[in-house]
């Protein structure tokens, strides 16, 4: 079994060097340079300076010689791990009027699910709560998000962070819609759980819908010290990357609540991506809509206790077949836990803007109790009570919060 797993390590590694030198396009790799403070400032001058990460270290991209370079002097180094987006593309197919494009539902299944509401025409609530999406962008023009967008960075950029936050994928437009959508101002389009929240929109991942954990993190930070109260992230790694978890820490210290998805790699037991298996994130699995949890939604290391910590899903909400904003100005349908993400970041915003005075961790217990008040028993290694497919359950609206 050992002999199984150091052989499984190689691979894995030899994949995030290929698909990192990939995602580059010019053979380079982000790597994390951890040399003494005396030697930090002129490595950083020689091969140049991407984020800064204190004692962590620097990053910066190397070719496989400026590596070796680095390797042959004693430098440690370690390679940068990729992340991607927790989701599945099921269509993107706009239903256009005399007027503009429209949704085929305004308010979706999975924003009637979280409202407990199957009439529900139009949402409500969020104002005063920014929320920090980081993902492919967002397509600021569309009429169901433009009024909501406060900022627009781009995190991938060689200088960093720029202006601009353009989608070439649709993920990161559809995940924001989900949160906050207002319906445009003609009240045509589609309403997302908290349409009066403000989005922080954060190009971390390019048009693969992959990147790297050191624009991840540095965005984290960047959420965190600029007024951010959530940070929703539907992206994934099997790697337990230090800066990711470091930045995450930071921003839970910052009083920021932090959801991400717990991955696409179910149905086995312990399959769930960082940092949604972070014990600091709201880790989120996928139901569809008869309220089953999705086979392909990662599943925790659950002991079944009603306390969640390191590797176990928090809570489900719908990630099947939904249906938001996308990059075109229209709409898509998706599947994923990047789908279900944005509607527990949504009903957070939603909550917090009713309770303005509350912290993050008041937010996260709230969502908690909520979720054990509609328990999810179907799908694989779901049970009553807190299980590993959906955790402590659904969280819904209540008494209009």
């Amino acid at each position: 079994m050992r002999r199984w797993a150091s052989f499984l390590a190689i691979l894995s590694l030899a994949i995030l060097v290929a698909g990192m030198a990939a995602a580059a396009g010019t053979g380079a790799v982000r790597v994390l340079v951890q040399a003494p403070p005396g030697q930090r400032a002129a490595l950083a001058v020689e091969y140049g300076l991407r984020w800064d990460f204190g004692p962590r270290g620097f990053t910066t991209d190397v070719t496989p010689a400026g590596l070796e370079r680095l390797r042959s002097a004693g430098v440690p180094v370690t390679l940068v791990p990729v992340y991607s987006i927790q989701d599945r593309l099921i269509s993107a197919k706009p239903v256009k009027t005399a007027t503009r494009t429209v949704p085929s539902d305004p308010t979706p299944w999975g924003i009637e699910t979280i409202y407990n509401d199957p009439s529900i025409t139009k949402t409500t609530g969020g104002a005063g709560i920014n929320v920090a999406v980081l993902d492919t962008g967002v397509y600021t023009k569309h009429p169901d998000l433009t009024r909501r967008v406060v900022q627009c960075l781009d995190f991938t950029k060689v200088t960093v962070p720029a202006s601009g936050c353009a989608d070439q994928n649709g993920h990161g437009t559809h995940v924001s819609g989900t949160i906050l959508a207002d319906g445009g101002a003609d009240g045509l389009g589609i309403w997302g759980v908290a349409p009066q929240a403000s989005l922080f929109a954060y190009k971390v991942l390019g048009a693969s819908g992959s990147g790297y954990a050191d624009d991840i993190a540095a965005a984290i930070r960047y959420a965190a010290d600029h007024g951010a109260n959530i940070i929703s992230m539907s992206l994934g790694s099997s790697v337990d990357d230090p800066l990711m978890r470091d930045a995450v820490t930071y921003a839970v210290g910052k009083n920021v609540l932090v959801v991400a998805a717990a991955g696409n790699s179910g149905p086995n037991l312990d399959t769930m991506v960082y940092p949604g298996a972070n014990q600091d994130v709201i880790g989120v699995a996928a139901i569809d809509a008869t309220l089953r949890v999705a086979d392909f939604s990662s599943r925790g290391i659950n002991n079944g206790d009603g306390v969640i910590t390191e590797r176990e899903v928090e809570v489900a909400a719908p990630g099947v077949s939904v249906e938001s904003t996308y990059k075109d100005g229209g709409y898509a349908v998706y599947s994923g836990t990047s789908m279900a993400t944005p509607h527990i970041s949504g009903l957070a915003a939603r909550i917090w803007s009713f309770n303005p005075g509350w912290t993050a961790s008041q937010v996260r217990a709230e969502i908690d109790r909520r979720a054990t008040w509609h328990d999810i028993t179907s799908g694989i290694y779901a049970g009553v009570g807190d299980d590993p497919a959906s955790g402590l359950g659904l969280p819904q609206v209540i008494n209009g919060q």
